[in-house]
């Protein structure tokens, strides 16, 4: 949180404190206060134990904020029971009042909090009004929100990795966890809560409805290789009032890896700083979103200017089949990950124990938090080497999807490019129309895009209902460097495991599923939506970042 270039006053003292839930459930909380008589003050909430933040509260205090750091219920010090998206509206509304009793704070008061801390400080904001703003970074925003994509397909490593370690009674996940069918009994003993998790609505509506009304100022911070990048953007895009959405090359740990690379030498620190002081001065007033051109330190504004429409085919045309079986899916890969020339594990059926890409971390959602993002986002910035890159890219591709066949086996996804594009960047959500063929009555729609050798975003999308000609897939969203000529590799699949649950064709939602069939599907046509910006336009340099997301 510290911003290094803008020495901020001393922290006066540290005062840990007990606070009272409405059903008499104590909170543990500890308060970091600035040296200032008088200050606003910001509130987070953790089921990761706040010592863990207390660093940040520091950096607050270093900045003339007091900050509030508290244990949600059950989780550090509180007691009661943690039940996860249950208790936070009412135990943030007393954490809110107790704070604004307290000696020094002016009754200013910014809400803030990360992944799961982010539904806490939104869910806190639309219970009271009277805040000055909500900071949420990379959200957690619901049990639907983490559990389903926005399209619907379910996600499953990054869920067995947080409810295994997080969840109420939580034990460590059984190596098979990711091959458990059904998934809804990959964990046992279940954490309370676990099985509802599978039957909870794609969107929590008391949510989205109270951030559809929500007139205090939001900024949203996020990262272009976090889980949630796309419910990042969507809490930006549907907030009611003004909102400012920052997305980086990071993953859920933000720029943690990487301290300042992005941001002129600065951290995401000084960006929240920033907007906090502005935020209890009433002064951001604008909606927009800011996107990092990978690790460049190049950012472009964001919107909803005109799109790049192109057509991709394979390299024998169209139309190009390929059999999804969920006993042989498809495997997940990290984002920013190399595209493998030849793919021995995919086609290959699942092994007992999952592969290492399953996280068992902190968050349980730090899967996309790898050193290969760097590897990415740096090479997609280079054109020397453009022509003989994308010579190889077709290449291997043509490897890839015959792998299959030529080990016995149909093809297990289609393969395709773009033509070669104009230079610019890509700043934002990628939409893929797949015109295609399915006999499945539920399935979902993989679509990975690469650029440069290696994978640049990967949507999966679960397409319910009778069958259409056409699935749209919206990617989350990417900043990226095009060079001219550069051409955009695009794989369709019908499975992308472990990250999400193998959707089993049978109609059964892949949660509850028990049976697998394999389903044989048809691409006629692809055609992509690009977000593209001409060079030199909307550009905005990393130092101006922070004064940016004030207006």
């Amino acid at each position: 949180m510290t911003d290094p270039a803008r020495p901020g006053p001393a922290v006066q003292g540290t005062d840990d404190l007990d606070l009272t839930a409405p059903d008499g459930v104590r909170l543990a909380a500890t308060l970091v206060r600035p040296a200032a008589a008088t200050w606003p003050a910001v509130l987070i909430r953790t089921p990761y134990g706040r010592g863990r933040l207390l660093p940040e509260a520091r950096g607050w205090a270093a900045h003339g904020f007091g900050c509030l750091v508290v244990d949600v219920r059950g989780r550090g010090g509180s007691t009661g029971e943690f039940r996860p998206y249950a208790h936070e509206t009412g135990d943030g509304v007393a954490a809110l009042a107790a704070l604004r009793a307290t000696p020094g704070c002016d009754g200013r008061v910014v809400l803030a909090g990360a992944s799961y801390g982010a539904h806490c400080a939104v869910a806190g904001a639309l219970a009271d009004p009277g805040v000055c703003g909500v900071l949420a970074a990379v959200p957690a925003l619901g049990p639907g929100e983490t559990a389903r994509e926005p399209g619907g397909a379910a996600r499953l490593a990054c869920r067995i990795g947080w409810w295994s370690e997080h969840g109420a009674g939580a034990r460590p996940a059984a190596p098979s966890a990711a091959a458990t069918l059904p998934v809804s009994g990959a964990l046992t003993p279940a954490p309370d809560g676990w099985a509802d998790l599978w039957d909870a609505p794609e969107e929590t509506p008391w949510l989205w409805s109270g951030i559809a009304r929500a007139a205090m100022p939001l900024l949203a911070v996020g990262g272009t290789a976090d889980p949630f990048a796309a419910r990042t953007q969507e809490l930006a895009r549907r907030w009611g009032g003004p909102s400012r959405l920052v997305l980086g090359p990071w993953g859920h740990e933000l720029d943690a890896p990487a301290p300042g690379a992005v941001l002129a030498g600065r951290r995401i620190g000084a960006v929240y700083a920033a907007w906090a002081r502005a935020a209890v001065q009433g002064r951001p007033r604008g909606r927009g979103a800011l996107v990092a051109v990978g690790e460049t330190g190049r950012w472009v504004r964001a919107g909803d200017g005109p799109v790049l429409t192109v057509a991709a085919a394979p390299p024998d045309g169209f139309p190009a089949g390929f059999v999804a079986d969920p006993e042989r899916p498809v495997r997940s890969r990290p984002p920013g990950a190399p595209t493998p020339a030849l793919a021995p594990t995919d086609g290959a059926a699942p092994a007992a124990t999952p592969p290492a890409a399953i996280p068992a971390t902190s968050t349980g959602t730090t899967a996309a938090t790898t050193s290969a993002t760097t590897a990415a986002t740096t090479s997609a910035t280079t054109a020397a080497t453009t022509s003989a890159t994308t010579a190889a890219t077709t290449s291997a591709t043509t490897a890839a999807t015959t792998e299959s066949a030529a080990a016995g086996r149909p093809a297990d996804r289609v393969v395709a490019h773009t033509p070669p594009l104009p230079a610019g960047v890509l700043a934002g959500p990628l939409v893929v129309t797949v015109t295609g063929d399915t006999d499945a009555p539920d399935a979902d729609w993989v679509v990975r895009v690469g650029l440069r050798g290696h994978d640049l975003v990967t949507a999966v999308h679960r397409r319910r209902g009778p069958a259409s000609p056409e699935v749209v897939v919206t990617t989350p969203p990417v900043g990226a460097a095009l060079a001219e000529g550069d051409r955009l590799r695009i794989e369709i699949a019908g499975h992308h495991w472990p990250a999400h649950a193998r959707n089993p064709h049978t109609g059964r939602d892949p949660a509850h599923a028990t049976e697998l069939r394999a389903d044989r599907r048809t691409v006629h046509a692809l055609r992509l939506d690009l977000p593209h910006v001409r060079p030199g336009r909307d550009e905005v340099a990393a130092a101006a970042i922070p004064e940016e997301v004030t207006l």
